[in-house]
């Protein structure tokens, strides 16, 4: 699966979107509890003009970030990657109040401070490239 999602990645590089989407999908066939592969076959989907197909990408990897996060607490980054992917889908409510709650369980996590006093999910909504990458 990792050797999908890096052609995958060199793809987009390249913007060959029809070759990244069946890479990536690929490799969340292979490998269909990592959350980012969902995320990323999702954003490639925007880009390949198909909503539909992106927003079932990135439904699927909201269960899969819980997991992870459960398995490792300490890795807080998967809270604020499940949170991006909630925004994708036009759910800031949610992803504010699961960054909110992630926050207060963990009040010395550095990084879920940070992102919280710099107000991460507003600077996500006011990603310009946003709203090309959201189903919406």
């Amino acid at each position: 699966a990792a050797n999908e999602a890096s052609e995958a990645e060199f793809a987009v590089t390249l913007k060959d979107w029809p070759r990244a989407e069946g890479l990536f999908a690929k490799a969340a066939e292979l490998c269909p509890d990592d959350a980012d592969y969902w995320v990323n076959l999702g954003i490639v989907r925007m880009r390949l003009h198909d909503s539909s197909g992106a927003r079932k990408a990135y439904k699927k990897a909201l269960p899969d970030y819980d997991a992870e996060f459960e398995k490792d607490p300490d890795n807080t980054s998967l809270v604020i990657r499940h949170a991006y992917a909630l925004v994708l889908l036009g759910r800031q409510d949610d992803a504010r109040e699961l960054v909110d709650k992630a926050h207060a369980k963990y009040p010395l996590d550095l990084r879920l401070r940070a992102f919280v006093e710099g107000k991460g999910i507003d600077k996500m909504l006011s990603d310009p490239s946003l709203k090309d990458l959201s189903p919406q």
